[in-house]
């Protein structure tokens, strides 16, 4: 699966829906785990470019980010990458997003250190 890396120069974002745990199955209740043994969280974030077009994107993130609805946010390492499966016959594709992590704005530099 290949990565694509965002350019996020002339993007804006804000935390649209706080993070929550991403789950394997809504049934169980199990929550995904990385490849570290590290929960996934998701977070709902709107995206704005430069000339005012929004989309909504959901980002996974290993750990909770601790951000909160209406923050604005960097996604810190951002990607897409593209997905595709078949259930019952029905094929479905899509991109799905993740980073590094998502901070507050002007709070890049402090959670580097």
């Amino acid at each position: 699966m290949r990565n694509m890396p965002i350019d996020l120069a002339n993007l804006a974002f804000v935390c649209v829906s706080p993070p929550r745990p991403k789950l394997v199955s809504q049934e169980t209740g199990e929550v995904k785990v990385d490849k570290n043994g590290e929960a996934v969280y998701q977070v709902g974030l709107s995206c704005a470019n430069e000339s005012g077009r929004v989309d909504l994107l959901t980002v996974a993130v290993a750990g909770d980010p601790g951000v909160s609805l209406g923050q604005v946010v960097t996604p810190v390492g951002l990607v897409g990458f593209f997905w595709e499966q078949t259930i019952n016959g029905e094929r479905r594709s899509g991109v799905s997003f993740r980073a590094e992590r998502v901070v507050p704005v002007g709070g890049e530099t402090a959670a580097a250190a």
